[in-house]
């Protein structure tokens, strides 16, 4: 349990917040405060100590302190945020070949004073970086990996300098406020289970909360996320001439066709919530012999894990069909972990739904089409929020190209500030609010042990 005055303090020796002088615009009254040095020297500001305050009205103040502290902090950064969004968005690096990304997300958080673990893990391009002296533990996730051949038509650039964002902001506030925040960089988010295999190494075991925003066409507080699972299809067969001995080949190019026809008719007797899509990978190499070799990538999805499993089956017996129907030999794998279902924490999601309205951001409360993350595996763990926030960009949606020019258009660039004043906001919350604070620690406190 966290009592917040064990955070805060109380009466005359209750922690303070240092305030410089200069305020920027919708601080209500309130000054950030300038970068300190680590070693505590430097232009601090006047300290704002008030008489002592107690209970609710003591946790709204010192949130309010602290949240305006944040803004300050992050649109002075602004700049170096964008270049970093924009950096990310430039080397559109997939999974777990982001290299340079996750660099410069390091850099970035080593230079702000976190202490930086690059490789976390046992995972090249994982990045751990934490700040603050707790009780609370906040993990706030920076995804920076891009889709093959389109870059970052999912945003990823974004997430990654969101997040960094919300960490300078924190990081001066921490001490003060009772709050250990761990900006992580998870990798191979569209394929790898970056977040999946960290969780695995430990990366959340302590954590609180977990939370970060992902871009859309529109701002959602809690987008519905769905359970998927991957299949890597492969027949073999054997070649032959596809006129004169066509007879001596084993066609896995037509075991392919069997099974995507099987599949469509399958889709009949789903359920309307799944999902079943793919692509051929591979399936000949010219047309006068007869295709020895046919590969496939598919995905499965349904609206919660336990129900991956029974659809990944009629799927494979699908594939299965191909293979009796031409006698090509099937190999199924799954490359992937599988991706869980989210759910989203309803106390944090609500937090940061308001911390967004109070910056100018609207929300959509119409039907939102189902996606799938990583996170959602994480939310089973720790309480979790995954927000979409809107970068302006119909009519193109997430994976088209022209969501990916949209990822660096003023739209997103301002959801970049937005996403982390936000999000710092939204762990400040969970630090100040008594109620939410001591729920966050006994969520953690009923986990299962992984021992």
């Amino acid at each position: 349990m966290i009592p917040l005055r064990s955070l805060v303090g109380t009466g005359t020796d209750r922690r303070c917040l240092r305030l410089p002088t200069t305020m920027p615009s919708g601080c209500d009254g309130y000054n950030p405060l300038v970068r300190r040095s680590r070693t505590g020297k430097g232009n601090q500001g006047p300290v704002v100590c008030g008489q002592a305050r107690s209970g609710k009205n003591e946790e709204i103040e010192v949130g309010a302190d602290a949240k305006a502290v944040v803004q300050g902090i992050i649109e002075q950064a602004r700049d170096e945020l964008l270049s970093l969004s924009h950096g990310i968005h430039g080397y559109a690096e997939t999974a777990f070949e982001e290299v340079r990304s996750a660099a410069s997300v390091a850099d970035a958080l080593d230079r702000a004073g976190f202490s930086v673990e690059s490789g976390y893990g046992g995972i090249p391009t994982a990045v751990r970086a934490v700040a603050g002296s707790g009780p609370l533990r906040v993990v706030i996730c920076a995804e920076y990996d891009a889709l093959p051949g389109i870059g970052h038509a999912c945003g990823h650039n974004v997430i990654s300098a969101a997040a960094v964002g919300a960490g300078l902001g924190l990081i001066e506030v921490a001490d003060d406020i009772g709050l250990e925040v761990t900006i992580l960089g998870t990798p191979a988010e569209e394929a790898g289970g970056g977040k999946v295999l960290l969780l695995d190494a430990g990366a959340f075991d302590a954590a609180h909360a977990a939370m970060m925003v992902h871009p859309a066409p529109f701002d959602v507080a809690a987008p519905p996320v769905v359970a998927i699972e991957w299949l890597e299809v492969s027949y073999a067969g054997k070649e032959a001439h596809a006129s004169a001995f066509p007879e001596q080949g084993v066609n896995a190019a037509d075991a392919l066709v069997v099974a995507q026809v099987a599949i469509g008719l399958l889709r009949q007797h789903l359920n309307a919530t799944d999902r079943v899509h793919g692509i051929v990978t591979e399936a000949g190499t010219a047309a006068n012999i007869i295709p020895a070799l046919g590969k496939a990538s598919y995905m499965v999805r349904t609206p919660h894990l336990d129900q991956l499993e029974a659809l990944r089956r009629r799927v494979e017996a699908c594939f299965e069909a191909g293979s009796l129907a031409t006698g090509a030999e099937l190999t199924l794998n799954l490359p992937n972990p599988p991706y869980s279902h989210l759910e989203h924490h309803t106390g944090l999601a609500k937090r940061y739904r308001r911390n967004a309205e109070r910056l100018g951001r609207s929300f959509y409360d119409g039907p939102v089409p189902p996606v799938s993350t990583d996170m959602g595996n994480v939310s089973l763990e720790v309480p979790t929020i995954h927000p979409f926030i809107g970068i302006d960009s119909l009519p193109a949606v997430n994976h088209q190209p022209g969501f990916t020019d949209a990822a660096a258009l003023p739209a997103a660039d301002q959801a970049v500030v937005d996403g982390a004043v936000a999000l710092a906001w939204t762990a400040i919350d969970a630090a100040a609010d008594t109620d939410l604070g001591e729920e966050l620690v006994a969520l953690a406190t009923d986990r299962p042990s992984k021992t």
